[in-house]
Parts: structure tokens; sequence; C-alpha cells
């Protein structure tokens, strides 16, 4: 297949095998480390793997017999996770976006014709808000704006003072919270707009999937079991809340999540953990810390500015279901 203009050939991800792609991972990586302060390496490395194997979903893009290029996706049941698409900038005009939109349009092609799929979604966290809202509407997805906070860590900074009530334990993370996480997640999303972005959030067998993917894969980085609490419910042992630290770079830590059940809100528990993680996190040399909200999500958004983040990106979520289409 090629472009109308001719100069660009789209050809299934699947025929190619990492080295060829790898000028192209590269260039994506630096651009990660300046935008973003993450490092792109682990996951470059996931992905060079998956393309030796020969079983990445997607499309590359050549132009004179060079890969420039490429998109991909990943299949859950029903549904399908865009995970990416990047392309080196054209000789001719300095930019990315008319590759990368070539490569999304035969990627929905392949979609939306494919009956299995119920469901798409995609969180191009790389590229800035805005930057293919318009051909994800001309494809019937709604768009969610999405904001990367950072907060600038001290070196000697102090945990806020827990002054929980007697029924409430805080604690550092354990393989064991597992399954209770999966359940506090699903609660403390319920009807939450974020739950419409990922739909993991709905059921506790999603929600363990998610947890899975951030603790015991480079879904988001490297868990940071040193930078993870929780807080239980005496009684219960069921959590309260918690929050997930990984680490994105050697300067930067990451909140993968942060939650807590209805039950227990209005205590000033996220305040508490927030700080308990940040300080954790200076403590191990970070310099940063960064975490993901949802636009809409003001409450949230207050709550940490309050707490010194500032917004240095931001970036959209795109979902697709099949019979929300016409």
């Amino acid at each position: 297949m090629q472009t109308s203009g001719g100069s660009i050939e789209i050809l299934d991800l699947r025929h190619f095998s990492a080295p060829v792609l790898r000028p192209v991972l590269e260039l994506e990586g630096e651009l990660w480390e300046k935008r973003l302060h993450w490092d792109y390496h682990a996951s470059a490395r996931l992905l060079m793997q998956y393309l030796d194997n020969h079983m990445l979903p997607g499309y590359a893009a050549l132009a004179s017999g060079r890969v420039t290029g490429y998109v991909f996706c990943v299949y859950e049941e029903t549904k399908a996770v865009i995970g990416d698409v990047f392309a080196l900038p054209n000789e001719n005009n300095g930019t990315a976006s008319t590759t990368e939109e070539t490569l999304l349009r035969h990627l929905f092609e392949l979609l939306l014709n494919s009956p299995h799929v119920e469901r798409i979604e995609a969180q191009l966290l790389l590229h800035p808000s805005g930057t293919f809202g318009a051909i994800f509407r001309d494809a019937g997805f709604e768009i969610f704006r999405r904001l990367f906070l950072v907060q600038t860590l001290q070196a000697h900074s102090k945990p806020a003072p827990s002054n929980l009530p007697a029924d409430l334990e805080l604690r550092p993370w354990r393989e064991a919270d597992l399954a209770p996480a999966a359940r506090l997640i699903c609660e403390a999303y319920r009807e939450h707009p974020d739950s419409l972005i990922n739909d993991q959030y709905r059921s506790v067998h999603g929600s363990m999937r998610f947890l899975n993917n951030i603790v015991h894969y480079a879904g988001c980085g490297s868990f940071s079991q040193q930078a993870s609490y929780v807080v239980v419910e005496r009684n219960s042992r069921e959590l309260a809340a918690l929050v997930l630290g990984s680490r994105v770079s050697g300067q930067s830590g990451h909140l993968t999540q942060v939650c807590v059940h209805p039950a227990f809100r209005r205590r000033g528990l996220a305040r508490m953990l927030l700080a308990q993680a940040a300080h954790s996190f200076a403590r191990l040399g970070a310099t940063e810390i960064s975490l993901t909200v949802t636009e809409v999500n003001a409450e949230a958004i207050e709550l940490y500015k309050e707490e010194g983040y500032t917004c240095a990106h931001s970036f959209d979520a795109a979902v697709w279901l099949r019979d929300a289409t016409p």
C-alpha cells in the first residue's frame, strides 16, 4: 500500500525485525527524554522483542526503502489498544505528522473492519493534545484531554504526618495487596471519568490485569515498591486507599495510581499518600515526580496543584465503541 503521493509505502509491521526500526526507536527515545524526562530504553527493548518474534500487529512506513515510522496495537479479548505511533521527521518539511496520520488511518481501517473488535482505546502520551484529534474524531472516536503534571522534589522533604484514625493503618505495599487493590480500584472508579477511558477499571478482573501490568511488567516504568503505600481498614483488612509509584528515569518517579475508596474520602488520605510517595522518591534520589489526570477531574487537579504539581504537558486519550457508531 502507498499513500496518494506515492512517496510512503505502508506495510504490515510483522514483516520487519528490530534492527530496521532501531533508528526510529532511538529518535523516539530522545523525544521521551526531552519532553517527559522518561527513559524509553526498557519500552524499546520490549518492542524489539515483539518485532523479532513477528507478533506485533501494526504497520511500518517506508520511504526510499527505509523504515521511517510505525504504529502498533495489542488485543485484549474484544478490545484493541493502540500502543504507539511515531515517525521520523520528513526530510522535506521537517515534520512527522503526515506519516503518523497515514499510519493511524491504516490501523483504523484494520481495526474498525475487524468484527471481533468492539472497543478501541488509545493514550498517546508522547504526542501533545490535539495532534491527532481530527483524524480520531473522523473515525468516530471520543477524545478526552489529559494532563501530565510534575512536581519538583526537595531532597530533604518530610512526609506529611498521617494523623490516621484508629481504624486505619498506613503501611508499605506488599505483593499480597494485589487482589485487595483490584477490588479498591474497581470501587474507586465506579462512575469515574477515567473508567470511560480505561475499561479495566470497571471490573475486579480488569483492575487485576492493570495492576499486574504495572507491578510485574514494564507497563509504566519500573515498579518502585519503596514508593508505594496502602491504607488498610484494620477490622476488615480491606484497602481504603493506595498510591503506586514507578521509576521512569534516573531523575523521575511517576505515580501510576492514586485512589481512595468512596467510603473513606474527605479524610485527607490522598494528600497524605501523595506526600508519602514524594518523600520516598526524594529519598531514592529522584528530583521530580509526575502523574497524569483527566482534565474534567477538576477536584483531583486542584488537590495536585495544592501539593505543588504543575502542568508540563497535555495529551489525548481516545475511545471508539462499535455500538456507538452509526
